[in-house]
Protein backbone atom coordinates (compact mmCIF):
# COMPACT_ATOMS: atom_id res chain seq x y z
CA UNK A 1 0.00 0.00 0.00
CA UNK A 2 0.94 3.63 -0.96
CA UNK A 3 2.51 5.58 2.03
CA UNK A 4 1.65 9.60 2.69
CA UNK A 5 4.36 11.09 4.65
CA UNK A 6 3.00 13.99 6.62
CA UNK A 7 5.44 16.57 8.40
CA UNK A 8 4.82 18.73 11.41
CA UNK A 9 6.64 21.56 12.25
CA UNK A 10 6.26 22.35 15.32
CA UNK A 11 7.48 25.76 17.51
CA UNK A 12 5.53 26.99 20.32
CA UNK A 13 2.77 25.61 20.32
CA UNK A 14 2.11 23.76 23.64
CA UNK A 15 -1.68 25.36 24.53
CA UNK A 16 -3.40 23.26 22.17
CA UNK A 17 -0.42 20.82 20.83
CA UNK A 18 -1.72 17.52 22.46
CA UNK A 19 -5.05 18.31 21.16
CA UNK A 20 -3.97 18.78 17.35
CA UNK A 21 -2.51 15.77 17.24
CA UNK A 22 -5.20 13.73 18.50
CA UNK A 23 -7.07 15.49 15.89
CA UNK A 24 -4.65 14.72 13.54
CA UNK A 25 -4.16 10.86 14.58
CA UNK A 26 -8.22 10.56 14.52
CA UNK A 27 -8.82 11.73 10.77
CA UNK A 28 -9.44 9.46 7.86
CA UNK A 29 -6.94 7.97 5.10
CA UNK A 30 -7.14 5.97 2.73
CA UNK A 31 -3.55 4.90 2.68
CA UNK A 32 -1.11 4.55 5.53
CA UNK A 33 0.35 7.52 6.87
CA UNK A 34 3.88 8.60 8.25
CA UNK A 35 4.17 11.24 11.09
CA UNK A 36 7.13 13.16 11.20
CA UNK A 37 6.88 15.81 13.88
CA UNK A 38 9.80 18.34 13.85
CA UNK A 39 10.48 20.78 16.94
CA UNK A 40 11.96 23.74 15.83
CA UNK A 41 13.79 24.58 19.51
CA UNK A 42 10.19 25.40 20.80
CA UNK A 43 11.03 27.51 23.70
CA UNK A 44 7.44 26.03 25.54
CA UNK A 45 6.62 22.61 26.87
CA UNK A 46 5.82 21.67 23.20
CA UNK A 47 8.62 19.21 23.09
CA UNK A 48 7.85 17.87 26.24
CA UNK A 49 4.14 17.31 25.05
CA UNK A 50 5.41 15.64 21.53
CA UNK A 51 7.87 13.23 23.72
CA UNK A 52 4.82 12.31 26.06
CA UNK A 53 2.68 11.52 22.94
CA UNK A 54 5.26 9.25 21.66
CA UNK A 55 4.05 6.03 23.42
CA UNK A 56 0.38 6.74 22.41
CA UNK A 57 0.71 7.73 18.85
CA UNK A 58 3.01 6.11 15.83
CA UNK A 59 5.24 9.09 14.96
CA UNK A 60 8.61 10.01 14.33
CA UNK A 61 9.90 13.27 16.43
CA UNK A 62 13.04 15.26 15.19
CA UNK A 63 14.66 17.85 17.37
CA UNK A 64 16.07 20.97 15.54
CA UNK A 65 18.46 22.64 16.88
CA UNK A 66 18.92 25.61 17.42
CA UNK A 67 15.87 27.26 16.03
CA UNK A 68 16.02 28.19 12.02
CA UNK A 69 12.61 28.55 11.02
CA UNK A 70 9.72 26.57 9.22
CA UNK A 71 11.16 26.24 6.07
CA UNK A 72 14.35 24.75 7.83
CA UNK A 73 12.03 22.43 9.90
CA UNK A 74 10.09 21.52 6.31
CA UNK A 75 13.25 20.59 4.33
CA UNK A 76 14.43 18.40 7.92
CA UNK A 77 11.33 16.48 7.24
CA UNK A 78 11.34 15.87 3.97
CA UNK A 79 15.18 14.52 4.29
CA UNK A 80 13.45 12.24 6.78
CA UNK A 81 10.61 11.28 4.63
CA UNK A 82 10.36 7.73 3.09
CA UNK A 83 6.87 7.86 2.09
CA UNK A 84 5.42 7.46 -1.48
CA UNK A 85 3.63 11.52 -1.03
CA UNK A 86 4.09 14.14 1.01
CA UNK A 87 2.31 16.57 2.51
CA UNK A 88 3.06 19.67 4.94
CA UNK A 89 0.43 19.60 7.76
CA UNK A 90 0.52 23.28 10.72
CA UNK A 91 0.49 21.91 13.74
CA UNK A 92 -2.88 24.18 14.62
CA UNK A 93 -6.46 24.15 13.99
CA UNK A 94 -6.46 26.18 10.86
CA UNK A 95 -6.79 23.86 8.34
CA UNK A 96 -8.71 20.53 9.06
CA UNK A 97 -7.07 17.24 8.18
CA UNK A 98 -10.67 15.56 6.73
CA UNK A 99 -9.63 17.43 3.59
CA UNK A 100 -6.79 15.36 2.94
CA UNK A 101 -8.70 12.16 1.45
CA UNK A 102 -10.21 14.29 -0.97
CA UNK A 103 -7.05 16.24 -2.13
CA UNK A 104 -5.13 12.50 -2.20
CA UNK A 105 -7.66 11.71 -5.07
CA UNK A 106 -6.20 12.99 -8.21
CA UNK A 107 -2.69 11.77 -6.93
CA UNK A 108 -3.73 7.72 -6.06
CA UNK A 109 -5.42 8.00 -9.58
CA UNK A 110 -2.68 9.01 -11.39
CA UNK A 111 -3.99 12.53 -12.54
CA UNK A 112 -1.52 14.79 -10.56
CA UNK A 113 2.11 14.98 -9.45
CA UNK A 114 1.04 17.99 -6.98
CA UNK A 115 -2.13 18.73 -5.27
CA UNK A 116 -2.94 22.40 -3.69
CA UNK A 117 -5.71 22.95 -1.41
CA UNK A 118 -7.12 26.47 -2.06
CA UNK A 119 -8.82 28.58 0.67
CA UNK A 120 -10.24 30.51 -1.99
CA UNK A 121 -12.36 28.88 -4.20
CA UNK A 122 -15.54 28.63 -3.87
CA UNK A 123 -16.68 25.78 -2.14
CA UNK A 124 -14.31 26.04 0.44
CA UNK A 125 -15.41 27.74 3.54
CA UNK A 126 -14.69 31.54 3.62
CA UNK A 127 -12.91 32.75 6.09
CA UNK A 128 -10.53 34.97 6.17
CA UNK A 129 -8.35 37.89 8.20
CA UNK A 130 -8.61 40.82 5.83
CA UNK A 131 -4.64 41.67 5.64
CA UNK A 132 -3.47 38.06 4.84
CA UNK A 133 -6.08 37.56 2.67
CA UNK A 134 -5.15 40.53 0.57
CA UNK A 135 -1.69 39.76 0.97
CA UNK A 136 -2.07 35.79 0.19
CA UNK A 137 -3.49 37.30 -3.18
CA UNK A 138 -1.73 39.35 -4.36
CA UNK A 139 1.53 37.09 -3.76
CA UNK A 140 -0.41 34.48 -5.88
CA UNK A 141 -1.18 36.90 -8.89
CA UNK A 142 2.78 37.61 -8.94
CA UNK A 143 3.60 34.04 -8.70
CA UNK A 144 1.39 33.14 -11.29
CA UNK A 145 2.95 35.59 -13.53
CA UNK A 146 6.58 35.04 -13.25
CA UNK A 147 6.30 31.10 -12.70
CA UNK A 148 3.47 30.46 -15.13
CA UNK A 149 1.51 28.39 -13.37
CA UNK A 150 -2.53 29.27 -12.40
CA UNK A 151 -3.16 29.16 -8.90
CA UNK A 152 -5.56 30.60 -6.39
CA UNK A 153 -3.93 30.08 -3.60
CA UNK A 154 -0.03 29.71 -3.78
CA UNK A 155 0.74 30.33 -0.03
CA UNK A 156 -1.52 27.44 1.39
CA UNK A 157 0.11 24.92 3.58
CA UNK A 158 -1.94 21.75 1.94
CA UNK A 159 0.37 20.84 -0.84
CA UNK A 160 0.67 17.17 -1.35
CA UNK A 161 4.14 16.12 -3.68
CA UNK A 162 5.05 13.37 -5.30
CA UNK A 163 7.99 12.14 -2.86
CA UNK A 164 10.85 11.86 -5.83
CA UNK A 165 9.64 14.90 -7.30
CA UNK A 166 10.07 16.63 -3.91
CA UNK A 167 13.07 15.27 -2.52
CA UNK A 168 14.86 16.37 -5.70
CA UNK A 169 14.07 20.02 -5.47
CA UNK A 170 17.34 22.15 -3.62
CA UNK A 171 15.42 23.80 -0.95
CA UNK A 172 16.97 26.68 0.94
CA UNK A 173 14.23 28.74 2.25
CA UNK A 174 14.50 28.89 5.99
CA UNK A 175 10.93 30.71 7.08
CA UNK A 176 7.58 30.96 5.36
CA UNK A 177 9.76 31.77 1.88
CA UNK A 178 9.81 28.09 1.40
CA UNK A 179 5.96 28.02 0.08
CA UNK A 180 7.10 30.93 -2.90
CA UNK A 181 10.35 28.49 -3.74
CA UNK A 182 8.78 25.54 -3.90
CA UNK A 183 5.92 26.89 -6.25
CA UNK A 184 8.61 28.82 -8.81
CA UNK A 185 10.20 25.37 -9.01
CA UNK A 186 7.35 23.56 -9.81
CA UNK A 187 7.24 26.42 -12.93
CA UNK A 188 10.81 25.01 -14.40
CA UNK A 189 8.73 21.44 -14.90
CA UNK A 190 6.05 19.46 -16.75
CA UNK A 191 4.31 18.56 -13.31
CA UNK A 192 0.56 18.06 -13.80
CA UNK A 193 -0.47 20.14 -10.52
CA UNK A 194 -4.43 20.01 -9.60
CA UNK A 195 -5.80 22.56 -7.21
CA UNK A 196 -8.94 21.59 -4.98
CA UNK A 197 -11.04 23.67 -1.92
CA UNK A 198 -10.20 23.32 1.35
CA UNK A 199 -11.80 24.31 4.66
CA UNK A 200 -9.42 27.09 6.72
CA UNK A 201 -9.94 28.81 10.18
CA UNK A 202 -7.21 31.65 10.86
CA UNK A 203 -6.29 32.37 14.08
CA UNK A 204 -4.88 35.70 14.82
CA UNK A 205 -1.09 36.72 16.06
CA UNK A 206 -2.32 36.50 19.53
CA UNK A 207 -3.45 32.96 18.89
CA UNK A 208 0.21 31.71 18.14
CA UNK A 209 0.24 32.92 14.35
CA UNK A 210 3.92 33.15 13.27
CA UNK A 211 3.71 34.64 10.31
CA UNK A 212 4.16 38.68 9.65
CA UNK A 213 4.32 41.48 7.63
CA UNK A 214 7.98 41.19 6.97
CA UNK A 215 7.59 37.52 5.45
CA UNK A 216 5.17 38.69 2.90
CA UNK A 217 7.74 41.50 2.11
CA UNK A 218 10.64 38.47 1.84
CA UNK A 219 8.23 37.11 0.01
CA UNK A 220 8.23 39.38 -3.13
CA UNK A 221 12.10 39.32 -3.24
CA UNK A 222 11.52 35.55 -2.99
CA UNK A 223 8.88 35.42 -5.81
CA UNK A 224 11.80 37.32 -8.52
CA UNK A 225 14.72 35.09 -6.82
CA UNK A 226 13.35 31.64 -7.38
CA UNK A 227 11.14 32.41 -10.55
CA UNK A 228 14.30 34.06 -13.01
CA UNK A 229 17.40 33.57 -10.78
CA UNK A 230 17.62 30.23 -10.30
CA UNK A 231 17.76 27.84 -12.98
CA UNK A 232 16.41 24.25 -13.41
CA UNK A 233 19.96 22.31 -12.79
CA UNK A 234 20.55 24.99 -9.81
CA UNK A 235 16.75 23.99 -8.74
CA UNK A 236 16.82 20.26 -8.35
CA UNK A 237 19.10 17.01 -8.77
CA UNK A 238 17.87 13.38 -9.63
CA UNK A 239 15.25 14.82 -11.54
CA UNK A 240 13.14 11.93 -12.46
CA UNK A 241 12.99 12.16 -16.18
CA UNK A 242 9.24 12.59 -17.10
CA UNK A 243 9.56 15.75 -15.34
CA UNK A 244 12.27 17.39 -16.80
CA UNK A 245 11.48 20.89 -18.69
CA UNK A 246 14.29 21.76 -21.93
CA UNK A 247 15.26 24.76 -20.41
CA UNK A 248 15.28 26.20 -24.04
CA UNK A 249 11.40 25.86 -24.09
CA UNK A 250 10.66 27.14 -20.46
CA UNK A 251 9.84 30.63 -21.61
CA UNK A 252 7.05 29.21 -23.77
CA UNK A 253 5.82 26.87 -21.72
CA UNK A 254 5.14 29.74 -19.57
CA UNK A 255 3.05 31.77 -22.01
Amino acid sequence: MPTLSIIVPVYNEAPQLEAVVQKLMASPCPIQREWIFVDDSSTDQSLAILKSLQSRFPMVLLEQNPNAGKGAAVIRGIQAATGDWILIQDADFEYDPNDIPGLLEPLLSGKADVVYGSRFKKSSTQVHRTYHYFVNRLLTVLSNLFSGIYLTDMETCYKIFRADLLKSMRLQSKRFGIEVEVTAYLGKVRARIHELPISYYPRTQLQGKKINWKDGVAALFHLIRFNYFVSQEQAFHQLPSELRLDPSNLAEEKH
